[in-house]
């Protein structure tokens, strides 16, 4: 299992992110030391960028915006996001969105 994800006792996702604003495209980077770096085309403004992550997690791993959760992080780069029953296999996902990334 990678360090930047694992799964709690009720079988929620756990992701380590490390965040980087005002980018032109979201999407994912990489592997960020035990993190995953994601570039948001969002300014870390009045939670902008919080809510466009969110989103953009609910989104690639097929859940409903209420399940994904901020728990750690509200106003910095590392943050931690609980994914509540995840239907994605997060290095599945990681994959596919490296392959579309690289597309683009």
């Amino acid at each position: 299992m990678a360090p930047w994800y694992r799964y709690d006792k009720a079988n929620n996702l756990i992701l380590t992110l490390h965040i980087q604003t005002g980018a032109k495209v979201t999407g994912v980077v990489g592997i960020y030391g035990d993190a995953l770096k994601i570039k948001l085309a969002a300014a870390p403004v009045e939670g902008k960028a919080n809510a466009m992550l969110l989103n953009y997690l609910a989104n690639q791993f097929e859940v409903p915006l209420s399940q994904v959760i901020l728990k750690q992080g509200d106003k910095s780069r590392h943050k931690l996001i609980v994914i509540q029953q995840p239907i994605a296999n997060p290095e599945q996902r990681l994959k596919q969105l490296q392959q579309l990334q690289q597309l683009l």
